[in-house]
């Protein structure tokens, strides 16, 4: 790849899982992994059944056939309304036991269940279908004004005014030809017929449509005015991919480019590492400094630090320098890790007020290409930077990694001699509680190599009290927060 082609997407196929990385100038910027055992959800069309109606959050939990209860909100239920007419409460829409078509807007994320809309939308490669609209809408990436008008009139044209639904025109459509979007029409008319087919003939819970693969979704939505090929790494798929973009996708078809060197796709453009990098916690800046990432269950958090960055002319100028480099970087982290919810940035602190508003607007115009709804709100009182970035799918750590069973989450484990304590503690219980012959201790190698060196002697004074002998057993496998403690 030449360090100035705009955009490359390369896709690596295996039968268990698809991962694509969007490259910019040789850069890794976007990485999408999904497995599938377990598919992403959004934009799954099912029809439901409310199960149970919660007034006081005005929300209801509909079994859609997934594991967990999905989450439908008043917010998210579409109701066909005159001007100035209040909502209703969602006991007044819905009851328990009605069957109900839904579309997932969120997949489930941790303990929470998916989040569902009534309002449908049907996505093709240059517009989304909305059935229960009546309107046109432009999408806001589209800033010209004579474009957004000159497509407007083409969708009027192509559109009767007795047809049922709305459309909105996606970035895509800009400089379509009439008949790109007349096929397109056609596309989402027919799924839209098939779905409502489905509705009658499948008894609730049960699914209606399910949303492309991630393949098929590189050749809807990934696809811009910026990218130049299409790199598949699998015959079959090529083939697959091919034959969706002739019907669908025909202007797709030219950048697609099969794969068939010896080393590994991923290998051979250094994405692996990326992919080890973007689940580290710490991210190293070119010029010395460092990020931080951690994630929890409200928020990310992200710490700027100079590191060994100490140069140019005085602090000030070091640590504006470093903050700049920074804006750019946490820009790509976010896409390439997929990190949404309410994200902290703690710059590190600077006295001027222009380094700020300079830093605030690099990081708004690195943010600028993230496809992903986002807002950013400036610094705080405290010099904090808040943010947030639409959430849709897990990020790529919790695609990736599970919970630590040593740490359960914490991200640190408990020192040996606080183990060799908690013992200690356990077995003038268990003394108190049982008669036994003998106590023995079945720990860890580091927890053991205390007891037998600095607290050999608080062990024979405990054996002493409890007038009982207590024998060590060092066990490899035990992790070092695991004891047992056998009565003999």
């Amino acid at each position: 790849m030449s360090d100035n082609s705009p955009e490359d997407i390369l896709i690596n196929f295996t039968p268990q899982e698809t991962r694509v990385a969007v490259m910019y100038q040789g850069v890794v910027q976007e990485l999408h992994i999904e497995r599938n055992a377990s598919r992403g959800l959004v934009g799954n069309i099912y029809i439901g059944r409310v199960v149970r109606i919660l007034p006081g959050m005005q929300s209801a939990f509909v079994d859609v056939g997934l594991q967990r209860t999905a989450f439908l909100h008043v917010a998210d239920i579409w109701e066909p309304r005159n001007a100035g007419e209040p909502a209703r409460p969602i006991e007044r829409i819905l009851h328990e036991g009605q069957s109900i078509v839904v579309q997932v807007i969120k997949d489930p994320i941790g303990t929470k269940g998916a989040r569902l809309s009534t309002q449908i939308s049907v996505a093709g490669r240059m517009l989304v279908y909305l059935p229960q609209e009546q309107h046109i809408g432009i999408s806001q990436r589209i800033e010209n004004e004579v474009e957004r008008e000159t497509l407007r009139e083409k969708l009027g044209r192509l559109v009767p005014p007795t047809e049922q639904g709305g459309y909105i025109v996606r970035t895509m459509a800009e400089g379509a030809s009439d008949e790109e979007l007349a096929n397109d029409i056609e596309y989402l008319r027919k799924l839209w017929y098939d779905i409502q087919l489905q509705s009658k003939n499948v008894a609730p819970p049960g699914i209606l449509y399910r949303e492309l693969s991630l393949g098929l979704r590189v050749l809807r939505d990934f696809v811009n005015a910026d990218t130049v090929r299409i790199v598949i790494d699998s015959r079959e798929n090529f083939q697959k991919l091919s034959s969706f973009a002739k019907e669908y996708t025909p202007a797709v078809l030219p950048l697609l480019n099969h794969y068939i060197g010896e080393r590994p796709l991923f290998d051979l453009y250094g994405i692996e590492q990326e992919i080890q990098k973007a689940l580290a916690r710490r991210v190293d800046l070119k010029s010395g400094g460092y990020l931080i990432f951690d994630q929890t269950e409200a928020m990310t958090t992200i710490d700027v630090n100079t590191g060994g960055f100490v140069g140019v002319r005085n602090f000030d100028e070091t640590v504006f320098k470093t903050n700049l480099e920074a804006a750019h970087a946490i820009a790509r982290q976010l896409r390439l890790r997929n990190l949404g919810g309410i994200i902290i940035v703690d710059f590190i602190d600077m006295d001027s007020d222009e380094h700020r508003a300079a830093v605030l607007e690099e990081f708004n115009r690195a943010l600028a290409s993230d496809h992903t709804r986002l807002t950013v709100n400036g610094f705080t009182a405290l010099g904090l930077v808040e943010m947030t970035r639409k959430r849709t799918r897990e990020s790529l750590a919790h695609v990736l990694c599970e919970e630590c069973p040593t740490c359960n989450g914490r991200g640190e484990v408990k020192t040996a001699r606080t183990v060799c304590y908690e013992i200690l503690r356990e077995l003038l219980r268990e003394a108190r509680q049982f008669n036994a012959r003998e106590f023995r201790i079945l720990a860890s190698v580091p927890v053991i190599d205390i007891f037998l060196d600095e607290e050999s002697q608080g062990l024979a004074m405990l054996s002493d009290f409890i007038e009982k002998p207590i024998s060590l057993k060092a066990e490899p496998s035990y992790l070092q927060e695991q004891y047992d403690i056998v009565l003999l």
